[in-house]
C-alpha cells in the first residue's frame, strides 16, 4: 500500500506542475495536438490520391455543368445532400451508399449532414423528364406533402452559354480532367447534348462516355436552364455500375 500511494504521490507533484502553471500546461496541450495532428497528416504525402478511382467517373459535360451551376444558384443544396451514408435504412431508400469517387470532380462537393428532402445522390433514371419538369414548375402537382418551392421560370429562362467554356477551364485548374478538345468543343458540345439530332452527337458521346442525349424539358424549339438542370439531375448516380459491387458482396 505504501507504494502505491508513493506512485500517485509522485505522478501528483508530476501533473500538480502543469496544474500550477498555466502556460506550460497549454504549450504541453499544443505538443499533444501536434503530434495527434502529424500522425494524422503525415502519411498522406506518401499517397498519390486519397481517393480511389472508380470506372465510369467521368467530368460533367458541358450541359450537365451548366446545370450543376444552376443546382448551387438555386440554393438545392441547402435541402438535398448528394451523401448516401453506408447504413442499412440509407441504402434501402436512396440505393449504394456514396462513394468518394462520385464527386472528385465537384467544386464545391455536394455531400451534407442536412436533409429537408431526399438525398439525390441516385435521383439519375429514377423518374422520367416529364416528372422532372412538373416537380420543378409545381413539386406538389407530384408530390402533394412537398414543401419545395417552385421554379416554373427556369423552363421559360433561355441557358447562358457564353461562359461554359471558362467554366471548364476553370475546373481544369483545379483538377478536373476536361482536354483542350473538350474545351474548344464546349458550346457545341452542351448543344448536342440536348437535341439527339445534332450533327456532332456521335463525337459528344465519345468525348462523356454514357452521357444521355435528348431533349430533357419538352421543348425543342428552345434551350433553357430547365434543360440544364435536368440533364445534371437525371445524371446523378448513372455513372458507377453498382451491379459490380452488388455481385462481390454476393460471391462473399
Amino acid at each position: 500500500m505504501a507504494e502505491v500511494a508513493a506512485t500517485k504521490k509522485s505522478l501528483w507533484a508530476k501533473h500538480a506542475f502543469f496544474e500550477k502553471n498555466s502556460i506550460w500546461l497549454v504549450i504541453g496541450i499544443l505538443i499533444v495536438i501536434s503530434i495527434g495532428g502529424l500522425v494524422e497528416i503525415v502519411p498522406l504525402f506518401y499517397l498519390k490520391s486519397t481517393i480511389e478511382k472508380v470506372s465510369g467517373v467521368r467530368p460533367w459535360a458541358p450541359l450537365e455543368l451548366a446545370g450543376r451551376n444552376i443546382y448551387v444558384r438555386e440554393g438545392c443544396y441547402n435541402c438535398h445532400s448528394q451523401m448516401i451514408r453506408p447504413l442499412r435504412d440509407e441504402v434501402e431508400r436512396y440505393g449504394h451508399y456514396s462513394l468518394a469517387a462520385e464527386s472528385m470532380y465537384d467544386h464545391p462537393f455536394q455531400w451534407g449532414s442536412k436533409r429537408t428532402g431526399p438525398d439525390l445522390a441516385r435521383v439519375g433514371g429514377k423518374y422520367s423528364d416529364e416528372w422532372q419538369r412538373q416537380h420543378l414548375a409545381d413539386p406538389r402537382s407530384v408530390v402533394p406533402g412537398s414543401i419545395m418551392p417552385g421554379y416554373p421560370y427556369l423552363a421559360q429562362t433561355p441557358l447562358a452559354t457564353s461562359e461554359v467554356a471558362a467554366d471548364m477551364k476553370t475546373n481544369a485548374i483545379v483538377g478536373v480532367p476536361y482536354t483542350d478538345e473538350m474545351v474548344e468543343n464546349a458550346l457545341a458540345d452542351l448543344r448536342a447534348q440536348a437535341n439527339p439530332d445534332a450533327d456532332g452527337v456521335d463525337a459528344f458521346q465519345k468525348r462523356y462516355p454514357g452521357a444521355q442525349v435528348r431533349d430533357f424539358d419538352g421543348n425543342p424549339r428552345a434551350l433553357t436552364e430547365a434543360d440544364a438542370l435536368i440533364a445534371y439531375l437525371q445524371a446523378l448516380g448513372t455513372m458507377v455500375d453498382f451491379k459490380l459491387y452488388e455481385d462481390k458482396a454476393n460471391v462473399r
